[in-house]
């Protein structure tokens, strides 16, 4: 362990270390399916290469990457290990909304420690008003990605007034002794991300460990000193969507490696193929399948860049670019499950035999496109709504 960790020490370039982990990840990517987390030797190693921070502000000892960056990051991880990747690249993301809590939030969090934060952030809690903060008296919050590995969570809450009646949609930072793990993530595919849901009953949230996501979604954060880096400036919804493709990138590239290295050592049934690396049809399918693969990559960070150059520039993003950095997203998450889909064609019903590493992937790959921030369906109403220059009713951009 300690010579794996010793590769990724010291090093500026979130991507270059992500890529030196990957046969560690690799190695464990068994075992975190099977017992449904992360290996600890994974998470000691994001820990030390400072992974869990790609997106931290620089103020607190954070990379403060560019979404280009946290985008690779999450997918070379995600090569070796699709479960390490996705919860790295959810950690990072919800310390990144944690970055603009009021000043004295921030500080309790990421002052003097190493924070690993999980979130869901679905309002699906019963809330009261009180003297400087939210009492939440119950609630439960599906789908926490790394919540077995996290010491802070931030989850959705209704900020509501004196009279019980919801004002916005607010996103309150709770630490993990206070809320309890259900233990239901039993899944089809990203078994090792222990998405589990949380819980909580009589747990009161002072207000300045409390965001209101309604207003973030305009730009607009409490943080009036400890704010001003560029990531401070990241269009909210763009970044929920693009933070789950890096993901699925990477796990449609580790499919692609594995079936092209086997095309050479298996034939195909009923022919008169010894080898697959002989067949014509073979060559002309995963020629198609790797360009699926470039083209998702393609999307995914044409909307990184648009993130990246608006926060750079200190503007907002137009509705019509948030409408299109969503339906990348979304596209890339189709693009790259019908890559997998057609490579998992190519290798074989042998590659559905429990040992084989393409239909591990392949579960992953469907599994994790279909996100509810990546529903092709909405995403493209979205899109084409904003191509028509009618209003958005739908969802939030």
């Amino acid at each position: 362990m300690a010579a794996a960790i010793e590769l990724v020490r010291n090093d500026s370039d979130p991507v270059a270390i992500a890529e030196r982990m990957r046969p560690l990840l690799r190695a464990n990517s068994v075992r975190t399916e099977k017992e449904r987390r992360l290996a600890p030797e994974n998470v000691a190693a994001l820990e030390e290469a400072g992974l869990f921070k790609v997106m931290v502000p620089k103020r607190w000892g954070g990379f403060g990457a560019s979404i280009d960056s946290y985008v690779r990051t999450a997918a070379a991880l995600a090569r070796g290990c699709p479960a390490t990747g996705w919860v790295q690249s959810i950690t990072n993301i919800s310390a990144w909304i944690g970055s603009h809590l009021p000043d004295r939030g921030q500080e309790e969090i990421f002052a003097g420690q190493s924070p690993r934060i999980c979130s869901v952030l679905s309002p699906t809690a019963t809330t009261r008003r009180v003297a400087g903060g939210y009492f939440i008296e119950r609630a439960r919050w599906g789908f926490a990605s790394g919540c077995l590995h996290s010491n802070w969570a931030g989850v959705g809450i209704p900020l509501v007034d004196e009279d019980g009646k919801m004002l916005e949609h607010g996103i309150a930072y709770i630490p993990m002794d206070e809320l309890e793990i259900e233990d239901d993530w039993f899944v089809a595919g990203m078994r090792g991300t222990g998405s589990n849901t949380l819980t909580a009953s009589n747990v009161t949230v002072p207000d300045h460990r409390v965001l209101s996501f309604t207003q973030g979604l305009n730009g607009v954060w409490p943080a009036q000193h400890h704010n001003g880096e560029v990531s401070d400036r990241y269009a909210v919804m763009p970044v929920l969507a693009i933070d789950l493709v890096g993901p699925i990138i990477g796990v449609a590239e580790a499919a692609l490696e594995a079936v092209a290295n086997g095309a050479s050592e298996r034939g195909i049934t009923y022919t008169t193929y010894a080898r697959q690396s002989d067949s014509s049809v073979v060559h002309r399918n995963l020629g198609e399948a790797a360009l699926r693969i470039d083209a998702a990559r393609l999307h995914a960070l044409r909307a990184a860049a648009d993130i990246d150059a608006g926060a750079s520039a200190d503007r907002q993003m137009d509705f019509s670019t948030r409408a299109r950095v969503r339906a990348d997203a979304a596209w890339t998450g189709k693009l790259l499950r019908d890559s997998i889909d057609q490579l998992a064609s190519i290798a074989g019903a042998g590659a559905f035999a429990d040992s084989h590493p393409v239909q591990r992937l392949w579960r992953d790959a469907n599994v994790a496109s279909r996100h509810a921030a990546l529903a092709i369906g909405a995403c493209l109403e979205i899109y084409g709504r904003a191509l028509l220059g009618v209003d958005n009713i739908t969802a939030m951009i």
